[in-house]
């Protein structure tokens, strides 16, 4: 069964999907604000390499609870 184009229904989603999840798209771009902030810390700064390994410990955690705390939003929609 082929369908005419007249008869496709086409849906936009407004997300940058860079494999995030199924986060918002105000989260996406604050994540990747947090990473670009992160990356110009700890390659364009003067900073000690226990400081960058904090910062990128930082970053890493909490982009990691960002997307936790997505999927556990989605799940409660989910069973509700």
């Amino acid at each position: 069964m082929t369908l005419r184009k007249s008869e496709q229904k086409v849906t936009v989603k407004m997300s940058l999907r860079l494999g995030l999840g199924n986060m918002s798209a105000v989260q996406e771009v604050l994540v990747l604000a947090l990473m670009l902030v992160s990356v110009f810390a700890l390659f364009f700064s003067d900073l000690e390499l226990t400081y960058k390994i904090g910062i990128a410990a930082l970053a890493f955690s909490l982009v990691f609870l960002t997307s936790l705390a997505s999927q556990l939003l989605k799940q409660e929609k989910e069973n509700k």
